[in-house]
């Protein structure tokens, strides 16, 4: 199974606050609202920071991970006419694209 995390920054002039909340209720029930998602992502999760003492503060505001069983599913999802349409312009209303860090990962449960 291959696993993608998208570290994400809010766009220029949105709370962290209203960032959450779009990412949250807006756009995560968009992305799990086609079929295509249905079909291809095996996990999808969204995450953002929380308070915690006696560590950095964040570099990043929330983190989106997918989880696909292959290249080819990860392919068709986002390839896919419903994400180009309906999802991929939705990220432009929240997420800085200049601020988008990725990593590629085969992931391992340790415990």
């Amino acid at each position: 199974m291959i696993k993608f995390a998208y570290l994400i920054n809010r766009i220029e002039g949105m709370t962290l606050d209203e960032f959450v909340a779009y990412h949250r209720d807006h756009h995560a029930p968009l992305f799990t609202s086609i079929p295509e998602a249905k079909q291809y992502v095996k996990k999808y999760t969204v995450s953002h920071p929380v308070p915690a003492e006696n560590y950095p503060a964040p570099v990043y505001d929330g983190l989106t991970e997918i989880w696909f069983d292959s290249w080819a599913d990860h392919d068709a999802f986002f390839n896919s006419e419903n994400y180009r349409v309906r999802v991929n312009p939705d990220e432009a209303k929240f997420i800085d694209p200049n601020s988008i860090g990725v990593m590629v990962t085969e992931e391992t449960i340790v415990v």
